[in-house]
């Protein structure tokens, strides 16, 4: 029993790692993956396992940019903590506008938004955008190369469009990188950007979900979420390795047609198999 248990926790781990870091929903797959491998466990400890199974993504972020992050480095000059400082600021603007929004309607969002027709229609939504983007700037520089070059108004309106994100199959990543684009920051500071606004926002989002449940927790329950962090914390580390070295020779229309063809594929399975 437990062994079959820790298997689905492994391969959730393993969607929870992909999915979170590239532009493709990891809340649309794990619908999808979840009508096919289901936790025994009760309604409560699966919603809180879906969001607090990030917090094993979200560690990768931290061990890969740990160095570029802490402003406390013994190595760096007293010019290198202030620009780490700078890069953190940025991040605190970017993040209030769906912390705010996220804390006062997470309730209300999963009773209206969480279900297939919303994931699958916001996974085409944003598959269509991202290819159009990435058409309309394919001879277009792109103005912010740098976090030296991303001003506080650039890194609110980032902000802005990661709200999106708290309706499910948007994509955190896939906002904020949208975003990002749009507002013309290149698609490597798109991602790096995504990703550090990941870490109070995920942080936040679990510790909600960890404070709803609280913490009373079978030695059962407790191994299959440890499980599942942690393979979610291996799984992301190749992703994100992976996404970086992608789009230095790569735009995100791939995943713009990935993302329609599944939302395709969601709809498809609930209507006639669902």
């Amino acid at each position: 029993m437990l062994f079959i248990e820790l298997l689905k926790a492994v391969f959730l781990g393993v969607v929870e790692g992909i999915t979170e870091w590239l532009p493709i929903s990891s809340t649309g797959h794990m619908i999808l993956v979840e009508e096919f491998i289901q936790l025994n466990a009760s309604a409560a400890f699966k919603e809180m396992f879906f969001v607090v199974i990030q917090l094993g993504a979200i560690l990768a972020v931290v061990l890969l940019y740990f160095n570029k992050l802490n402003p406390f480095s013994a190595r760096k000059s007293k010019a290198q903590k202030r620009q780490t400082m700078r890069i953190w600021y940025k991040v605190v603007v970017g993040v209030l506008p769906a912390g705010v929004l996220g804390v006062l309607f997470d309730d209300w969002l999963d009773e209206h938004f969480y279900n297939y027709q919303t994931v699958a229609i916001m996974l085409i939504i944003y598959g269509i955008l991202f290819i159009i983007i990435e058409n309309r700037n394919r001879h277009r520089p792109a103005r912010i190369k740098s976090f030296d070059e991303l001003s506080y108004i650039t890194a609110f309106g980032i902000g802005l469009f990661q709200v999106l994100s708290l309706i499910p199959g948007t994509s955190r990543s896939g906002a904020t990188i949208l975003g990002g684009i749009i507002l013309g920051t290149s698609r490597y500071i798109a991602a790096e950007y995504s990703f550090f606004l990941s870490i109070p926002v995920m942080f936040g989002a679990s510790a909600l979900k960890l404070f709803k449940f609280g913490l009373y927790f079978t030695g059962m329950e407790l191994v299959i979420l440890l499980t599942g962090m942690i393979v979610a914390f291996i799984v992301s580390v190749v992703a994100i390795r992976f996404l970086l070295r992608y789009i230095k020779n790569n735009d995100f229309k791939a995943f713009g047609w990935y993302r329609i063809i599944l939302g395709l594929l969601v709809i498809g399975y609930f209507v006639f198999v669902g």
